[in-house]
Order: structure tokens, then C-alpha cells, then sequence
């Protein structure tokens, strides 16, 4: 079977000249906490000055916030501002033209790519940036020791109702997912339910943060979204035709974890420009090393982390 890897969206966040200022924007004020100090770039040099803007996936507004600090850092002058949204908000507005880069935790789709050459005249242009473990969170509390993706399967379109049917205590499940405009929504809804819709009484939340909150609240509360978000909750190995496997860096990385990603930022076009210097930056090992302090996994060295984007990108992790 073959194993699939994902990358998890977050709040509106303005970063500029090393500091991060709320931006009053598009995204959420409830997500990311502000990034701290990036630690893996060089010293000040003098490039260029200029402003950059990024835009979409709420799994990765801390990650694009560390990214974005991290090469502000090594690059004085230049002001990049980050938001979130959805990764379908991301990828929106670099249709419209209004963000130089989406950030999105799932591939762009065959449709978003007809949009970008009609209205933009141009092929979507990829760069994986990451890769991200899909967590199943649940309540610190909970007796459940593991899931098969079938009994994910099974919970989130509401077919089991009760965490006996899955080892748990007599207890009703209670669901916690995301919006539908999320890349992290729409990659499990393709990849753990096979497409098919999530149960009515799942709870949408507007980012992993407040999906987060709300398991680490309540003890019968299930969710899921990036492994970076992972605090305060307990994540739980998940088994596909085998042995259970948690979510770790090994286990992305060799894609024995079933829901494991790439994170993605997209251009319309090949980048040039600033947005070329920064997405080069961002797969160099100073930038790379900001992946780890973020909670994702970097990428592995044979990943090609750029490449334009074919049709319907594959999302297969390197073996």
C-alpha cells in the first residue's frame, strides 16, 4: 500500500524587522503564539532589503512565522508578513494575486491550477518545506492506546459513537475537526475517510490550536491536525494493516507513519526575486533547522524540496 505523506493553520500574523505585530488581517487571532527568536540562520548580512508576504495553511503559520524571522534575521531590511487562513485561503489569494506565496499542508488541486493559469498566466511552482506527522490528539486521560485508520475511519463519520467499541471507558466520542477550508481537513477526509463526509455532530473549530484546546478539555474529545500543535493532549499511534506507529520523526520520514504529509508553499510561477532568495533559504540547513524547533520533521536530503508542480502532485515520501 502505498504510504502518503502530509505536512498540518493557524492565525494572522504580521512579522516585520524582527519583530512579530498582530496584523489586524485575514487570518485568526486565536492560533500561533508569537514565534520566538530564530536560532537557525547566520548573522546579519546585508542582502537586499524588500517585503515578502505569505499566506494560507494554519498548520504552518508557526513554522512560516519562524521561517520568516529566521531569514529576516539573516537578511536586514527585509520584512516578510505572515497570515493564515486555510490552506484553500492561501492558495485563493495567490489566484487573486494578492499573496506572494501560499502556504499550504496539502497539494494544490487540478482545479486551483486551471484557475492560476487563467488568471494569472502561469503553472503553480511547488517547494516542500517540510514534513508533518497527522496526529490523532486525544484527552491526556483517555485509557485509548491506539487506533487502527479503519476505526478512524469508522469514528469520524460517526459510525462508532462510543470508545468501548474501540477499548475505551463506556463513554460517548465526542469530535473535534476542522473547517472545510483547511489542507489539513481535506487531507483526512480523502486519505483516512476515503471521501466520505464527517459525522454531523463533529465540531468544526478555525484551527489546530482551538482543536487542541478542546480535546485537552474534554476527556471523551477527539481530534486531529499537525504534529507540531501536539501539547497538552496525547497523540495516538495509529495502525494501517500492521503494528500500531507513532507519529515520529523516523516513522514520517521512512512513511510507516499512514498519515504522514508534505507541507508545501506554492508561487505562481518560478519564483524569482525575493521570493526565490527566501524559498532557496528555507531548504538550506539553517532554515531547515527551524523546522525542528517548530515541532515538524525537516526534509529528508533526497526529497527534492522544489520542483514545479505537476497536475496532480504526488504526495509519497522518499524510502
Amino acid at each position: 500500500m502505498t504510504r502518503r505523506v502530509w505536512v498540518p493553520a493557524l492565525v494572522s500574523t504580521c512579522l516585520a524587522a524582527m519583530a512579530i505585530a498582530c496584523s489586524g488581517g485575514h487570518g485568526r487571532s486565536d492560533e500561533a503564539p508569537p514565534a520566538t527568536t530564530a536560532s537557525g540562520g547566520p548573522a546579519a548580512s546585508t542582502a537586499r532589503g524588500g517585503t515578502l508576504s505569505l499566506k494560507g495553511s494554519d498548520t504552518m503559520v508557526i513554522l512560516a512565522q519562524r521561517f520568516a524571522e529566521g531569514y529576516m534575521h539573516a537578511h536586514e531590511g527585509t520584512t516578510i508578513q505572515v497570515s493564515g487562513g486555510g490552506s484553500g485561503t492561501g492558495i485563493a489569494a495567490l489566484l487573486d494575486g494578492t499573496t506572494d506565496i501560499a502556504d499550504s499542508s496539502r497539494p494544490i488541486s487540478a482545479r486551483e491550477t486551471a484557475d492560476l493559469q487563467t488568471r494569472q498566466h502561469a503553472a503553480p511552482h511547488e517547494t516542500r518545506v517540510a514534513i508533518d506527522a497527522l496526529a490523532v490528539y486525544v484527552n491526556q486521560a483517555s485509557t485509548v492506546q491506539s487506533l487502527t485508520m479503519e476505526q478512524l475511519s469508522q469514528i469520524f463519520t460517526g459510525s462508532v459513537t462510543n470508545w468501548s467499541a474501540v477499548g475505551g471507558p463506556d463513554a460517548p466520542i465526542v469530535l473535534y475537526s476542522r473547517e472545510n477550508n483547511s489542507g489539513t481537513y481535506a487531507y483526512f477526509k480523502e486519505h483516512v475517510l476515503h471521501d466520505a463526509d464527517f459525522a454531523a455532530q463533529a465540531q468544526t473549530l478555525p484551527g489546530t490550536a482551538a482543536v487542541i484546546n478542546a480535546v485537552s478539555h474534554d476527556p471523551n474529545g477527539i481530534g486531529y491536525g499537525g504534529i507540531g500543535y501536539a501539547e497538552g493532549v496525547r497523540v495516538l499511534p495509529i495502525a494501517n494493516g500492521g503494528e500500531p506507529i507513532a507519529p515520529t520523526m523516523e516513522h514520517a520520514l521512512d512513511g510507516s507513519y499512514p498519515i504522514s504529509r508534505y507541507l508545501f508553499m506554492y508561487t505562481a510561477g518560478e519564483p524569482s526575486g525575493l521570493s526565490a532568495e527566501f524559498l532557496a533559504w528555507v531548504v538550506t540547513p539553517a532554515g531547515q533547522a527551524l523546522v525542528q524547533e517548530a515541532g515538524y520533521y525537516p526534509l529528508p536530503h533526497d526529497a527534492a524540496p522544489t520542483a514545479p508542480a505537476p497536475t496532480a502532485p504526488s504526495t509519497t515520501p522518499p524510502s
